[in-house]
């Protein structure tokens, strides 16, 4: 699939409620790849799609290194808390104060979003419904990271956030598991 095709969140959709539902009652869709794939975007178009909330695992990462701490973060917190029938709720971290604060948290019905690096891990593909790779070029990638709203803030920890994806993809394959990947190649914001 292609990001920039308009039908892409349609066809996603309907492979995911397709797909059966392995959180309980709920379909969980989840949207994997690189730091500045243009995962969160993705996500909120599929979320409005299928009328459903997205979860982000950047609120699940406990600090810079915390990659690997977020899948049973997210395993515990979210998709346990779905097949039992309740809704996700998970201890809140404050980047800013780099510690938690408090705990956050979404109503869902049968159907959830969840997105970042981290989302397609070994441990919480049972969940899963469907899982989609996000592509994009590095020089890409790059590029909206530099145009991102916290730029200043994660410059300092991107290449030690790097090598953390490296070692999570070493370890979990998420590429190779997936579903469906969505080519996010094209630039954000093409020129005129």
């Amino acid at each position: 699939m292609r990001a920039d095709d308009p039908g892409w969140t349609a066809r996603a959709a309907a492979l995911a409620l397709r797909a059966p539902a392995r959180a309980g009652r709920c379909r969980v869709v989840a949207l994997e790849g690189r730091s500045g794939a243009g995962k969160t975007s993705l996500a909120g178009e599929l979320a409005a799609a299928l009328s459903c909330p997205v979860v982000h695992m950047d609120d699940l990462y406990p600090g810079w290194d915390g990659l690997a701490a977020s899948v049973p973060l997210a395993r515990d917190h979210v998709l346990e808390p779905l097949r039992r029938g309740a809704d996700p709720r998970w201890p809140r971290y404050d980047w800013e104060r780099e510690g938690y604060d408090g705990w956050a948290g979404v109503r869902v019905a049968d159907r959830l979003v969840i997105e970042g690096c981290g989302a397609g891990a070994a441990d919480l593909r049972p969940y899963l419904s469907l899982l989609l790779w996000v592509e994009a070029p590095r020089a890409e990638r790059g590029r909206r990271l530099a145009r991102r709203w916290d730029a200043d803030l994660y410059a300092p920890h991107r290449a030690r956030w790097a090598r953390q994806e490296e070692s999570y993809a070493a370890a979990h394959a998420p590429r190779a598991h997936a579903d469906a990947v969505l080519d996010n190649t094209a630039p954000a914001d093409p020129a005129p």
